[in-house]
């Protein structure tokens, strides 16, 4: 791998302790110059053209590359006149808290990732769908979103281009299943977030039958870096042909849980070592779910892993949203994964049998198992449902059930002594 150049473009104006930058402030280390430079000099799909060719792939878990999912969008004169773009600020995967930081540490950066992207795709109407916890980044957007319209960044004819945009903050009720982009517009709509039958695919239609473009937070943040700086700067940020920096991060016994920006492709043992410090004292590194709560365990063997899309899937896993839930030595397996399957069953919108049905049952097997009150049976019931669930993908209205069962199944493959032991000694082990 070649040394990518040591940039941090989404966390460069972060001042922890301190406000976020306001307009100002913002402006003065070259904010919005993005923006003037692409209503000045680029015509929207030269927008699109640059961040294709940055190999900018989404930041929220799925990686998708994002020039070529707004290619999708019909374009030209006869193209629908009203056309969305919404973020998915509705971060609720289990362990990962990216989003809030750059909400929180950055707004207008995020606000100018959003104009940019929703004039490569000419929408003309954008929302915010965000968490209903982080009322902080609730406060902070609505302040920035205020400035940039009196500046001229929002509204009609921005920069005297021609081109208008109202951007709009929805505060959502909070269900993990609104990570699915049709779910999500479901809910902006009013209805009950339940994923919709694809196609149609949103790019065509979308939010109110009209061409949707759903983006992530990170993945936003990125774009006016891109369209400042080029596509050949922002591929040397990063290890791979995938471009950029990522944000990483990492929870669970170790000495310095946090998010750090660092090129993508940066190898696990780094993270875990050098900027999370190692595990905490008296403890040792079992097991990593490497991108949040629906991805696999990867183990010890996996530590030199690049943080990328490519390696991460080829060991087996996911690189998911790159923040990192760590499991040690002393904390149960089967308790972890029982907490998570509970997680799981708790937010699936119950739509598909698999979800409704599926994930329920491995939660009551799993929390026989863990009180005691296991069978030898119930860990190839386990198996079964596993592999009927991921039978499913594609089948189903969303991906839900299978990245549900995915802690599960690496789980069982990698600890499976543990899930037998508890059977045996009919008790949890690592119970004091």
């Amino acid at each position: 791998m070649s040394e990518p150049i040591r940039e941090k473009p989404l966390t460069k104006n972060f001042s922890p302790g301190e406000a976020p930058f306001d307009l100002k402030q913002y402006e003065s280390g070259g904010g919005y110059q993005a923006v003037r430079k692409a209503m000045t000099e680029m015509a929207p799909e030269d927008v699109t053209g640059v961040v294709k060719e940055a190999n900018l792939r989404g930041r929220g878990g799925a990686g998708f590359p994002t020039g070529m999912k707004w290619s999708f969008v019909p374009m030209g004169d006869r193209a629908p006149k009203r056309k969305y773009l919404v973020a998915n600020a509705d971060e609720m995967e289990p362990g990962t808290f990216k989003d809030r930081l750059l909400l929180e540490g950055d707004p207008h950066q995020f606000i100018e990732g959003m104009i940019l992207a929703a004039y490569a795709i000419q929408a003309d109407v954008a929302y915010i769908f965000l968490r209903w916890a982080y009322k902080k980044a609730e406060a902070l957007l609505g302040k920035a979103i205020a400035e940039a319209y009196e500046a001229g960044y929002l509204g009609k004819n921005i920069l005297g281009s021609g081109y208008n945009l109202e951007l709009y903050l929805h505060t959502s009720a909070g269900r993990y299943i609104c990570g699915e982009e049709t779910a999500l517009m479901n809910a902006l709509e009013g209805k009950r977030p339940i994923p919709r039958t694809k196609p149609p695919f949103p790019q065509t239609s979308g939010l109110w039958g009209k061409p949707t473009i759903v983006q992530n937070v990170e993945t936003l943040c990125n774009v006016p870096h891109i369209v400042a700086n080029g596509a050949d700067w922002y591929k040397s940020l990063s290890y791979s042909g995938n471009g950029g920096t990522k944000l990483f991060g990492a929870s669970g016994k170790i000495k310095r849980p946090a998010i750090w920006e660092l090129p993508l492709g940066t190898p696990m043992r780094e993270l875990l070592e050098e900027h999370a410090g190692g595990m905490q004292d008296g403890l040792k590194f079992r097991g990593v779910l490497p991108g949040g709560a629906s991805t696999d365990f990867l183990v010890e063997e996996h530590l030199d892993l690049p943080m990328d899309y490519e390696p991460v899937m080829e060991a087996g896993s996911r690189l998911g949203t790159g923040t990192m839930v760590i499991l040690d030595d002393k904390t149960c397996p089967v308790g972890m994964i029982r907490n998570l399957e509970l997680f799981f069953t708790r937010e699936s919108c119950g739509f598909c049998t698999p979800c409704r049905d599926g994930i329920p049952w491995t939660h009551r097997l799993l929390d026989a198992i863990e009180t005691g009150d296991g069978k030898p049976e119930d860990i190839d019931n386990l198996d079964f449902i596993i592999n009927t669930i991921t039978r499913m993908l594609g089948r189903t209205f969303c991906a839900f059930a299978p990245g549900a069962v995915e802690p599960l199944q690496s789980g069982l493959k990698y600890f499976r002594d543990d899930f037998e032991q508890h059977i045996g000694e009919k008790r949890c082990p690592y119970a004091s």
